[in-house]
């Protein structure tokens, strides 16, 4: 990567025309390469099928090696310089065999699958740099600052500098980092921290760039530089975490490098050896074809790809997209799994879990004049309230008089009356401009007592107020997902590590929510940093990490983490391409259910590379130390190679897929 995404203006995304997925993987080199290729093998395959000049076929075919191999071959050439046999070279070497010896559609089709490998690749990884870029975009591209003589002008967010005051009003989005001056308003940092309510903000609050501000007018004094921003920092965690992450291999790939070389040294010595002791050239040739045939790594190949890939498949049947056999892999290897909170363990949509009247007043009534006045807002405790009421078929009478106060509540009159629903600290706030502390001071030690009887369960409480007096409380949660204390069991039987909660969101919830799922580790108030350093810790103390979360906030932990897992239609763009594993129906109980069947793919390979290395060895030292016909020797080769597919097809059956297994 020649340069960092954050280091490139902010306007350049903005000025380019939106181009489409498939215009965009087009422009790719590879790409473009590959689909040359495939064309031109159709093309031979359809004049060698009907019958035509072998001089046609032939030269699409060689057309194909060319347009498919000379990336491949180029890389395999600068590997060799650097004194390393790299596969692209050993693929390219065995096309040209195959073309040697009147082969060549095989030939063309290995080009094939190589360079469409490769783009696929190319593809994937552009596919992630534009979610990286996306990104960006959360942050607003202008913004409006005052300047010394309080004049408002316009100008790019991308220039503002600590210390001057931006203007942030109603339904736009902070321009910067920063700290509130004046005013007040309910900001959704949903994307920095992942709390699932908005956050009401005053003067001495801290803000993040890329937060929307619901109510009320902020002035914020900028504090860091827009390369600084926290949504900075999250884009260049990404990368370089992503960076860290690119040289995993297969565990087969790590040692074939070394035995393609000892093969090729091999059937060298079993040709030239004899040779020099006076062997006649085709007996030699023969024994040296015939052990190079024999000892080839096909089935070694075969014995990890299949079950991997059947894996994936079977994973992929009952809603788990694993996006590679090298991520299969790494699942089987998880010691300890770490939850975000919303959006992962719980749906990351509020709801009202409870009305508490104070005195007689009836709890339909007090739902009744709080949907009233919440129906004229945006906010998501008034859809929870609305919603609740149209749940329990509450008729909700006409509100008037509607005023919305940022950062404290809403009020307005119903039949008669002036209601208030407010937060508990504003229920206690006398003197203001809107002065509505209790009359009744006899009912502050049951709304006290209400208050925080809802807050130790991780609920957020609301003071429902009747002119001036409290009325009620309103219990608004996040709803639990289903399975997800199971979940938990079934991942710390598998691990033998209970896992870990890191949440931006607050110590109290977070704490009330490990209770009810049976995490005892929590981490509160994390902002993304804080958890990449928290996955990294637990990597640090011997575990490989899965961090499963949703959230644009998770999506650096998410590339860190030696498994990264998202939930799919919870997820934010850039954690799907982030993630090395998708939950696609946020189905918590199929992640244990992924690792263990990881598990078992591990098991069928390690089965298979035994099968594999026995064939191997016995039809290697019957051509050594005797006389290995080559069609047996042909036949066993290809036998073993059918046999440890077979064994790894076998992951394919729904029998595979177990829900906590070890």
């Amino acid at each position: 990567m020649t340069a960092s995404l954050v280091d490139r203006p902010r306007t350049e995304g903005a000025t380019r025309p939106a181009l489409s997925g498939r215009t965009r993987a087009l422009a790719l080199s590879e790409v473009r390469w590959a689909a040359a290729a495939t064309a031109l093998f159709v093309a031979g395959l359809a004049a060698q099928w009907a019958g035509g000049p072998a001089w046609l076929w032939w030269a699409a075919y060689l057309a194909c090696y060319l347009t498919g191999g000379w990336e491949p071959a180029v890389a395999g050439l600068q590997a060799l310089r650097d004194k390393t046999l790299d596969v692209d070279l050993l693929m390219i070497v065995a096309a040209i065999g195959a073309a040697a010896i009147g082969q060549v559609f095989d030939g063309a089709l290995l080009i094939v699958i190589f360079a469409t490998s490769g783009a696929l690749e190319a593809v994937l990884t552009q596919r992630t740099a534009d979610s990286v870029r996306s990104l960006l975009d959360l942050a607003p591209a202008r913004a409006t600052v005052l300047d010394d003589s309080g004049r408002e002008r316009v100008v790019e967010a991308a220039d503002l500098t600590p210390g001057a005051v931006i203007v942030v009003r109603p339904g736009e989005r902070i321009g910067a980092d920063g700290t509130v001056e004046s005013g007040a308003g309910d900001v959704d940092q949903a994307s920095i921290t992942g709390e699932p309510l908005p956050v009401p903000k005053a003067r001495g609050d801290e803000v993040f760039a890329g937060t929307f501000n619901g109510t009320g007018m902020l002035r914020v004094r900028v504090e860091r530089a827009a390369s600084d921003t926290v949504v900075a920092r999250i884009v260049a965690m990404v990368e370089q975490a992503s960076a860290t992450k690119a040289g995993a291999q297969l565990f087969i790939e790590k040692v074939e490098q070394w035995y393609s070389a000892a093969v090729v040294a091999a059937t060298i010595a079993v040709l030239f050896l004899p040779l020099a002791f006076g062997a006649d050239l085709h007996s030699a040739l023969l024994r040296a074809m015939t052990f190079m045939i024999v000892a080839s790594p096909c089935a070694v190949v075969l014995a990890t790809m299949p079950p991997l890939l059947a894996a994936m498949a079977t994973a992929g049947r009952h809603g788990v997209l694993v996006k590679s056999a090298i991520v299969m892999e790494q699942l089987g290897t998880v010691t300890a799994v770490a939850f975000d909170k919303t959006g992962t363990l719980t749906r990351g949509e509020p709801h009202l879990s409870g009305v508490h009247p104070l005195g007689d007043t009836d709890a339909d009534r007090i739902l009744a004049l709080a949907a009233a006045v919440e129906h004229s807002s945006a906010h998501p405790i008034a859809r929870a309230v609305v919603a609740a009421a149209g749940r329990r078929g509450v008729d909700v009478p006409a509100a008037g008089d509607f005023e919305s106060m940022p950062g404290r509540g809403v009020r307005a009159v119903v039949d008669g009356h002036e209601i208030h629903v407010v937060s508990p600290a504003c229920a206690a706030v006398s003197g203001s401009a809107h002065s509505f502390a209790p009359a009744n001071r006899a009912d502050d030690g049951a709304l006290e007592t209400l208050v925080a009887a809802a807050e130790s369960r991780g609920e957020t409480a609301v003071v429902v107020l009747v002119d001036g007096e409290p009325a009620g409380v309103l219990a608004v949660s996040d709803r639990l997902r289903p399975g997800a204390g199971a979940t938990v069991s079934a991942l710390t039987r598998l691990t033998g590590t209970r896992p870990v909660l890191l949440t931006g969101d607050n110590a109290r919830a977070a704490t009330e929510l490990g209770r009810r799922v049976g995490i005892t580790d929590i981490r509160a108030g994390l902002l993304p940093e804080d958890k990449v350093a928290a996955v990294r810790g637990l990597e640090g103390g011997g575990h490989r990490v899965a961090l499963v979360g949703d959230g644009v906030n998770d999506a650096p932990a998410l590339a860190a983490a030696h498994t990264g897992i998202a939930m799919g239609r919870s997820g934010s763009d850039l954690a799907l391409e982030t993630a090395d594993a998708v939950v696609v129906r946020d189905d918590l109980t199929t992640i244990p259910a992924v690792i263990a069947l990881s598990r078992r793919a591990k098991r069928i390979v390690v089965a298979n590379l035994v099968i594999a290395a026995s064939f191997i060895t016995v039809l290697v030292v019957w051509d050594l130390a005797g006389h290995l016909p080559l069609p047996l020797g042909v036949a066993g080769h290809e036998g073993s190679t059918v046999i440890v597919g077979l064994n790894g097809m076998r992951l394919l059956a729904s029998r595979a897929w177990v829900h906590g297994e070890r």
